[in-house]
């Protein structure tokens, strides 16, 4: 995910059979394709987020069939699901948050008895069901009302503004509202899916589609999808609507509204370059195909890595292809995160700190050293920041987050993650680095790990008894401490060495120069406008906006960066601009800082930020709209 809980897991691979750690496991009636991933039954895999006990007995397989309802905006039908118990389970316990339950059956048809636990506002209720001997169960539900991890969108919420739309966000613990099944990314399973749909819309989802829909009588259509890879549950997405298809090389295409088409295969056009450059890196790409949907802009995040179907925001079209990192960070994540998998919440640095390494080493393949040197240097500011802000000694600034502790932010779980991994890149040598973390991606292949194991593998596989080497490295302190250790490699000085010159020259003349804007690519544009002086009188912003054209910007990250300047200065004429932006895009990276910025600006800001959100609240996702309701409406 860019913007961007699990129980146990093992260390090799079992089967059928073999033991789960504390108990002989036993299945039944189990796809023969079906892999089933490790569990660990280690305190630091323990998964917080899940009231799934899988050491007793877990979810192997998920088969959904489900209809779509758009007039009634509710999903329904059955989950049967394959499970592995220990000897002598008689129960196994399933994450619901708000599912109605209308029944659960046996692979026989007899009712099991179950009981639905108490709601907690974060978690949701465990679903606890009599298993007896069945290692199949069917459940019969239709998905919470208001399910947060849904998206329904009205025909004029899409670009072609004349079918609806359908999303799903299903990370980090949000898919347990429309799908009972134990919800943690250490509790990997295989899934297929049968939906239907009212025509003309067309389903996607993140498995691999199963030939032509079928035309039922009623109007409606059957798609089908197969996933035979043990995924995390999170990664079990579904987006329809009225999309179509383009390829962009043998294994590579793009769905996206047909209006919206051909500027998204435009930006998109190098993205079989980017697989093949991965694969070049850090080995095969494990998964078939590798396409992409181009969502509505009430996409809360920057993209979602969903298998063999990433989620994009369509907020990263500029044009020019300049915000493409987005799609090398998705692509990464076929490795880290989800091929590799963090085995609970709070070492989610192992998915994001990773894949946003690998990214850059995507990036610097396809554009070049220095775009990659720029993009790295604007991520550790952002590390910086958050450190100058709560503090080195803050215990939120661990790459490994103890229980009870909230990390400081995405800046430390991408950005420090990806310092980490440039730092050990720098001082061990490309070479063995890159032979390290290619083991690592083979040798835990569809398997949940935690920040220990990672450790422990970095200290045999890549330190390997070279004592000087593993001093030098500091492996322990850069994960489990705050802060940064004084070994930090730190970015090229002369990255922006020009853009540095002339944001010098601008704070002694106040001069804007256009010319050097109009040479100036995307990075060095958004380096120059994070070093203006914090206060500009409104004159100054004039300028500003009037040399740059930053209003009319078709890049909107340059447009954010803009907007929070002017909205910090009180420049009224960038309000009906931030206005308009805001209710266009629901990406919370962009939305939430926003209104938080005019929450800052007492009275003047508060009204404006209190108004817009009036009006733009029920368009946003509910991990859009949850973020800024924190921000706008505090509880007391």
């Amino acid at each position: 995910m860019r913007f961007a809980p699990s129980a146990f897991v093992a260390i090799a691979p079992i089967s059928l059979g073999l033991s789960l750690g504390l108990a002989a496991c036993s299945t039944a009636d189990t796809p023969a394709e079906t892999t089933v991933s490790p569990i660990l039954t280690t305190e630091d895999a323990k998964d917080t987020s899940t009231y799934a006990r899988p050491e007793i007995a877990r979810v192997t397989h998920v088969a959904l069939d489900l209809a779509l309802d758009f007039d009634a905006r509710d999903v329904f039908g059955t989950a049967t699901l394959d499970i592995m118990a220990a000897e002598g389970a008689d129960e196994i316990v399933l994450d619901s948050d708000g599912l109605r339950i209308s029944g659960i059956s046996d692979a026989n048809g007899a009712a099991l008895d179950f009981t639905i636990g108490e709601h907690d506002e974060k978690l949701g209720e465990p679903v606890t069901v009599a298993i007896g001997d069945a290692r199949r169960i069917t459940v019969t539900y239709r998905a919470a009302p208001d399910a947060e991890a849904l998206q329904w969108l009205d025909p004029e919420q899409t670009a072609g503004g004349k079918q609806p739309f359908l999303f799903s966000q299903g990370q980090a613990i949000l898919n347990r509202s429309w799908i009972p099944t134990q919800d943690s990314p250490g509790i990997r399973q295989t899934w297929e899916a049968r939906i239907t749909a009212p025509k003309p819309l067309t389903v996607v989802m993140s498995g691999l589609k199963g030939g032509e829909p079928e035309e039922l009588e009623d109007g409606r259509r059957v798609f089908g999808f197969t996933m035979d890879k043990p995924v995390p549950p999170y990664l079990i997405a579904l987006a329809a609507g009225d999309i179509a298809f383009r390829e962009l090389g043998p294994r590579t295409g793009v769905w996206a509204e047909p209006v919206m088409l051909d500027r998204a295969a435009n930006e998109l056009v190098d993205t079989e370059a980017m697989v093949t450059a991965a694969e070049k890196l850090y080995g095969p790409y494990r998964w078939g195909r590798y396409d992409m949907i181009v969502l509505p802009p009430a996409f809360p995040y920057g993209g979602m890595e969903n298998p063999v179907m990433t989620f994009l925001t369509p907020t990263f079209i500029a044009g020019d292809r300049s915000l493409t990192g987005l799609v090398a960070h998705e692509l990464a994540h076929s490795w880290s995160g989800n091929l590799v998998t963090n085995s609970n919440w709070r070492d989610s640095w192992l998915n994001e700190g990773v894949t946003s390494y690998f990214e850059g080493r995507i990036t610097e393949e396809i554009y070049g050293k220095e775009r990659a040197a720029q993009e790295a240097a604007l991520s550790f500011a952002t590390v910086e920041n958050v450190l100058a802000e709560v503090g080195m000694d803050d215990p939120g600034t661990a790459l490994h987050q103890p229980d009870g502790v909230e990390s400081a932010g995405s800046e430390i779980v991408y950005d420090k993650g990806a310092a980490f991994l440039r730092t050990v890149e720098h001082i061990a040598g490309r070479d063995r680095f890159d032979a390290w973390l290619r083991q690592w991606f083979d040798n835990h292949a569809f398997q949940p790990a935690t920040s220990k194991m990672m450790l422990e593998d970095m200290e045999k596989n890549l330190v390997a008894g070279d004592a000087e080497l593993g001093a030098r490295l500091k492996l322990r302190e850069w994960i489990f401490e705050p802060g940064l250790p004084d070994n930090v490699l730190r970015p090229d000085a002369d990255a922006f060495a020009s853009v540095d010159k002339a944001a010098a020259e601008y704070a002694a003349t106040r001069t804007p120069d256009a010319a050097a804007w109009q040479g100036w690519n995307t990075a060095e544009r958004l380096r120059f406008l994070s070093t203006l002086p914090a206060s500009l009188p409104k004159e100054q912003l004039a300028a500003l906006d009037r040399a740059f054209g930053l209003s009319d910007s078709g890049n909107n990250e340059v447009l954010f960066a803009w907007l929070k300047t002017a909205l910090s200065n009180r420049y009224e004429p960038a309000v009906p601009v931030a206005e308009s932006f805001l209710a266009s895009v629901g990406r919370t990276k962009f939305v939430r800082p926003l209104f938080a910025v005019l929450m800052e600006q007492d009275e003047w800001g508060e009204s404006i930020a209190r108004r817009i959100y009036g009006k733009t609240r029920s368009s946003y996702h509910a991990v859009t709209r949850g973020s800024v309701d924190a921000v706008v409406m505090p509880k007391r």
